[in-house]
């Protein structure tokens, strides 16, 4: 199935721990000189218009990155101001944000010589956008299945590996295929840091994700989760990060983050964290 298209979600609340997470992670591993090889699996079109039809027929950017934004003075963690400063150099003006970068732009952002950046993206149309964004930004594109395609990059060239994983789930086998790829990419690579978003949904799914991966070889693995004090009926109540070899200090940071943005006066969240598999 290659139904979804993130135009219609980017933005929102589960993007904001998303990006917010990589872009903390690869902030943190770039204190060390040695190269990285940075890897999206499921890449999309690169940049979003938040003021498109797909984008305002669902809104949930408004409830999402624009309360951010809104906020951005009264964040605490100085962790926030390099998502800030992302968001700045994609949006003129002090108003609300026009544009979303998608997580390939979030990467190329922060991307030093010697490190290098793969996107995969299998939907025709999405891929397709992304090859005209990439064509000038030193990116690699794929138009592969990322999951697949991820596994035949490693291990990589250069010393050090961050991989972002966050396929749709639109498909329930998603969740045991990324459980299986990571397993498969710990093998190939342990040092590698790899970055899982998932989905909470009312049906519970991504239980089978966090248990395969408690089942597997696979150690050092943390886990967030970002809970709607206010959820839909419908659609997704929560968000989940998994990072596999998280940087040293990383999950005292990526909470005080979230701390910063759980109020109802920014998204209203409530947040669990733990190691799901200790080192």
């Amino acid at each position: 199935m290659l139904s979804y298209l993130h135009a219609f979600h980017a933005g929102n609340f589960a993007d904001v721990q998303k990006h917010g997470a990589l872009t903390l992670a690869i902030s943190m591993m770039q204190a060390k000189p040695s190269a990285i090889a940075c890897f999206d699996t499921h890449a999309g079109s690169a940049i979003y218009d938040l003021k498109s039809e797909r984008a305002r027929k669902t809104s949930e950017a408004d409830a999402g990155v624009q309360k951010l934004w809104a906020s951005r003075s009264a964040l605490i963690s100085e962790d926030w101001q390099p998502v800030i400063s992302v968001l700045s150099r994609f949006n003129a003006g002090e108003g609300q944000l026009t544009v979303y970068p998608g997580s390939p732009a979030w990467f190329r952002r922060f991307l030093r010589p010697g490190d290098s950046l793969t996107a995969f993206e299998l939907h025709p149309t999405e891929s397709g956008q992304l090859a005209d964004w990439a064509a000038n930004q030193k990116v690699r594109v794929v138009h592969d299945d990322g999951l697949k395609g991820l596994l035949k990059q490693l291990p990589p060239a250069q010393p050090r590996l961050m991989a972002l994983i966050d396929p749709s789930y639109e498909i329930k086998s998603d969740y045991s295929d990324v459980a299986m790829t990571l397993h498969k990419a710990f093998h190939k690579c342990r040092h590698g840091v790899y970055l899982v978003w998932y989905p909470i949904l009312t049906s519970g799914l991504h239980t089978t994700l966090k248990q395969a991966v408690k089942d597997s070889p696979l150690r050092k693995v943390w886990c967030s989760e970002v809970h709607l004090k206010s959820p839909p009926e419908r659609g997704m109540t929560g968000s989940g990060m998994l990072v596999v070899n998280p940087p040293w200090g990383f999950e005292e940071r990526f909470s005080a983050m979230i701390a910063d943005i759980a109020g109802e006066s920014v998204l209203g969240l409530s947040h669990e964290y733990s190691w799901l598999v200790p080192e």
